[in-house]
């Protein structure tokens, strides 16, 4: 590229809004998503993806999509996810949660219970799913509290890097403060009222 390795940084940053380093992880993980999807073994999307070690496959799967290459390739089986649907400030408040923690929380609307638990069950066919009203109501209630939860609650995040970048800013709003879309964008570095509506923000803050 005739440039030094800071100015490319920079350059490459600015221009797809992560570093060069974190592009070739998504691209390292989605290879191996493809090896695995089409029958490979564990060592194949490994070796393939050119890493060294079946370890530094299962570390970048879990930092980036909050699962293992195994459970991955299984589709959630043998992994079970507790559910309930719970009143809230907002409507009815489906949420799910797994050993990890969080993996879905979403509002129900007027088309009830059953849209929210399909689309819950997409990435998870192979998963058992058990409702476990007592142990989410408690989840909710701390969801929906004024005062911050202490500790934090956990959660198994799944997103693209956009989604997980304001994710992080918005954790970092203080409780009670109001912030504009435009603050966030400018937090992300994505300034601009073009950004709003190129990234998507209803995808965006819908979190699984």
């Amino acid at each position: 590229m005739h440039l030094s390795a800071f100015h490319f940084q920079r350059l490459f940053t600015r221009w797809a809004g992560i570093s060069p380093k974190r592009f070739l992880q998504v691209l390292t993980v989605e290879h191996g998503k493809r090896v695995l999807e089409n029958a490979g073994s564990l060592r194949d999307a490994t070796y393939d993806a050119g890493l060294t070690s079946a370890g530094r496959l299962h570390d970048l799967f879990v930092n980036s999509n909050a699962m293992t290459p195994a459970e991955f390739r299984k589709r959630g089986a043998g992994l079970k996810l507790f559910s309930g649907v719970h009143p809230s400030p907002f409507g009815g408040c489906f949420v799910a949660i797994t050993e990890r923690g969080i993996c879905q929380l979403a509002f129900i609307g007027k088309a009830g219970r059953q849209p929210a638990v399909e689309a819950f069950r997409k990435p998870w066919p192979g998963a058992e799913i058990r409702r476990y009203l007592s142990v989410t109501k408690s989840i909710v209630d701390r969801i929906v509290s004024a005062e911050p939860a202490d500790p934090p609650l956990p959660l198994l995040r799944k997103g693209t890097n956009v989604q997980a970048k304001v994710w992080q800013a918005l954790l970092r709003i203080p409780p009670g403060t109001v912030v504009s879309y435009e603050q966030v964008a400018e937090t992300i570095g994505r300034p601009g009222p073009c950004a709003l509506w190129s990234m998507r923000w209803r995808e965006i803050l819908s979190f699984s």
